[in-house]
């Protein structure tokens, strides 16, 4: 497995995604390994380690742009489904230290 999936294998295009919404900076695709009926992953598209990295200060317009694309895709998952749910994970929770969010909904599959 790679260092990090997002830059190595998602931005890369080494790996194909189902792009739900993409603007010049938030890239929203559906999970290649989803655990939920919908399962859709936000990501910046310029490396950040984490939602509390230190040494990423001077991001607040790009963290609006996020939470901009967040919303949207979080807002067409209840239209679609009456319900949705967003998570992001810091710490050791965090497998992949890349900045990145799940927009999920439905029924957990795995």
């Amino acid at each position: 497995m790679t260092q990090d999936f997002y830059c190595d294998e998602v931005l890369s295009g080494n790996t194909k995604v189902n792009i739900v919404m993409e603007t010049d900076k938030v890239l929203a695709y559906h999970h290649t390994r989803p655990y939920y009926k919908h399962h859709i992953v936000v990501i910046p598209k310029i490396h950040i380690q984490s939602f509390i990295s230190q040494e990423e200060d001077n991001n607040d317009e790009l963290l609006l742009e996020i939470m901009r694309v967040i919303k949207k895709v979080a807002a067409d998952r209840v239209l679609q489904t009456g319900s949705s749910k967003i998570v992001t994970n810091l710490g050791t929770y965090q497998d992949s230290k890349h900045q990145h969010w799940h927009v999920v909904s439905g029924e957990r599959i795995q």
